[in-house]
């Protein structure tokens, strides 16, 4: 794993040295374990190639990178790890590749070198990567299927600048450092930034599955390698009307598999993508919150291992709610792991809130960012990689809100008048929180009542949105809600034009694989992890994983309230019942709690009139009312309001070291 960083001018002129230095010092925690530098000043133009390693594989000299091809010819600046390298390097070595090292980083070179942008499809990992070909003086930047591994590049100046993080490649100079507004709304709608934005205006996310081809004289626009919505075999998604665990078209229909021989199939997957990933020259472990994702990982893990496998899990002192130990050690019992135990008080996790802001390029929404840079910085005591259960929820059904679909039309069967005259009174008069079971399930439905649309994907948008309505007074000018509902319009709108509606729930599903996954979770993960120099992977983004999930109907993920319905049945019996049957709980921290209390000083503190009014699009006023409602517990803002203190936090940092 590395941090990556690079300049290609267009005119020839010469590469800043210093700022390409810079900007790989500030990769240094992705890398700590060896840092270098390429640069071709030759006539025609300019090229620098920067990086900074983390050695999982062949730790030697001859695997630093940048990577220079025996030929002298081909450069590679690439972070992540090519788990069927091997087996490329087999039909490499066939067809008269040499090979000087034992890592994947000089196979994907050669790859590169031997396909093109065809060896992208060959690849089974993760990844970023910039190939530089020295003799046609053009090259690709390249990003990992479903953006696991993160890559940001600006056009301007007649150069391409790129960068692992947006801290280093505001490094690389003449940055324009103008805000983009469409971004900024998305961080107050989502709490996260999606790709292809970022913060500013002049720079740009790679999204997944894509590439950008380069040359002397410019860049083309970025395009796809890998569209997974092309590859999805869907033998029994089409016509099958029958719940999950029914008969009625399974035993008529021959070509179709029985649930059993899905369960099969997707379990040998499964078992495949972990036992790969186990490769590496460096101690190995497992996050472990005792959920059904990591659960399942462990499981395979284990079996594969011939040694007890290392897990993770931290706990909360007196947050009985946000405490997931019971069922950790339930799996690490049956499986005989080392388990290692994180016992946080509310000072460890208030103390972590500004060391975590303060690391981020960008403002970030999501306040699980924290315990999961927290139990990042635990597991890198013990290990150097871990694996973790990212993707089973967006794959197979596993948030609350996949529910209420059905929970919405059954609601509506109620008189209207009942609803509109006891229920929904009734519930604007409770307390809404996290902190409470009852208190929750009142948050959730007043959120519920959003959604007018009959349209899945429209409602589940809605639904997504971290500003309700009666929120919407943060913004500065009225007409900025209209520009909000535009872009979730038109967000919702990508999707219908690359999927049929011929599974309304599986739409919405996937709208959080392409969209939410790579922008919020798999950004958590990437940033959190890398802050303390530790490799995570996700072994349930296997793209053989990924690809026939999504090529199942969505009653074998959610069927009758029971969410991923397919793997309880396929791991009854070889997890504990309790672990399958458990309700699902998110890896949170109480911020909502905190908000109310001990952080409240720094809220008032960082979001103030002067931080609101610069930024522009932000009403100091509404954004008072709307904490005084969280305060009082009349509403949950909880999201909302740690979205916008990370905005304000960054600003502020922006404001006193400059972009």
């Amino acid at each position: 794993m590395c941090g990556i960083c690079g300049v290609v001018s267009f005119r020839g002129e010469p590469v800043d040295v210093v700022a390409l230095n810079r900007a790989r010092a500030a990769l240094k925690h992705r890398g700590p374990d060896q840092s270098g530098c390429w640069i071709d000043q030759a006539s025609g133009g300019a090229v620098g190639l920067g990086a900074t390693r983390l050695c999982v594989l062949d730790p030697s000299p001859v695997g630093h990178q940048p990577m220079r091809h025996r030929s002298g010819r081909f450069h590679l600046v690439y972070n992540g790890e090519v788990y069927n390298f091997r087996e490329l390097r087999t039909e490499l070595v066939a067809m008269g590749d040499k090979f000087a090292t034992e890592g994947d980083t000089e196979v994907v070179l050669a790859a590169c070198a031997r396909w093109g942008t065809d060896a992208l499809n060959r690849f089974n990992g993760m990844w970023a990567l910039c190939f530089y070909d020295s003799a046609e003086r053009a090259g690709f930047l390249a990003r990992d299927r479903f953006g696991i591994k993160p890559l940001l590049y600006s056009l301007g100046g007649a150069k391409l600048a790129f960068a692992s993080e947006l801290n280093a490649l505001t490094c690389l100079g003449s940055i324009d450092s103008e805000l983009d507004g469409d971004a900024l709304l998305q961080h107050l709608q989502f709490g996260y930034i999606a790709h292809p934005r970022t913060i500013y205006r002049s720079m740009r996310r790679l999204s997944p599955g894509q590439l950008l081809l380069f040359n002397a004289k410019n860049a083309a626009d970025p395009s796809p390698f890998y569209d997974v919505l092309d590859r999805i075999r869907r033998p029994f998604a089409e016509g099958d009307s029958t719940s999950w665990n029914g008969t009625q078209g399974d035993s008529q229909d021959p070509c179709r598999p029985e649930p059993a021989a899905r369960s099969q199939s997707l379990v040998r997957k499964i078992a495949r993508a972990v036992t790969v990933r186990r490769v590496s020259d460096v101690p190995i472990g497992a996050f472990l919150s005792g959920g059904l994702d990591s659960s399942i990982v462990v499981h395979h893990l284990a079996a594969a291992s011939p040694q007890p496998v290392k897990t993770f899990c931290v706990g909360y002192e007196g947050q009985r709610s946000f405490d997931e130990r019971r069922y950790a050690r339930l799996v690490a019992e049956r499986y005989e792991t080392d388990h290692h135990e994180m016992i946080l008080s509310d000072r460890d996790v208030l103390a972590a809130v500004p060391r975590v802001l303060d690391r981020l390029g960008e403002p970030f929404g999501d306040s699980s960012i924290i315990p999961t840079a927290l139990l990042s910085e635990f597991a890198r005591r013990h290990v150097t990689v871990a694996l973790s259960g990212d993707g089973g929820d967006e794959l197979f059904g596993g948030y609350w809100r996949y529910l209420g679909h059905g929970t919405l039309d059954a609601y509506s069967r109620i008189p209207r008048l009942l609803r509109r005259l006891v229920v929904e009174p009734a519930m604007a008069s409770l307390s809404a929180s996290r902190a409470g079971v009852l208190a929750n399930r009142v948050r959730q439905f007043r959120k519920l009542l959003r959604a007018e649309s009959a349209d899945a994907l429209a409602r589940h948008v809605v639904w997504s949105r971290i500003l309700s309505p009666q929120a919407e007074c943060v913004l500065a000018h009225a007409n900025r809600a209209a520009d909000l509902d535009a872009a979730t319009a038109s967000l919702a709108r990508r999707l219908t034009d690359l999927m049929p509606d011929d599974d309304p729930l599986n739409r919405v599903l996937a709208f959080d694989l392409l969209y939410q996954l790579p922008s919020d979770m798999l950004h958590k993960v990437d940033q959190a992890s890398m802050m303390h120099s530790l490799e995570v992977r996700v072994p349930l983004l296997d793209y053989g994983v990924v690809e026939h999930a999504l090529g199942l109907p969505s009653s074998a993920k959610i069927d009758r309230g029971i969410r991923k319905r397919i793997l309880i049945d396929a791991y009854r019996g070889v997890l504990p019942d309790d672990v399958l049957d458990r309700p699902k709980q998110g890896f949170e921290v109480p911020i909502g709690e905190y908000l109310r209390g001990p952080l409240q000083p720094m809220f008032r503190d960082v979001v103030s009139r002067s931080a609101l009014e610069s930024i522009g699009m932000l009403s100091y006023d509404g954004v008072e009312r709307v904490f005084q409602a969280h305060l009082a517990r009349q509403a949950d803002h909880t999201d909302l309001l740690f979205a916008v203190l990370s905005l304000c936090w960054w600003w502020r940092r922006q404001a006193r070291t400059g972009p």
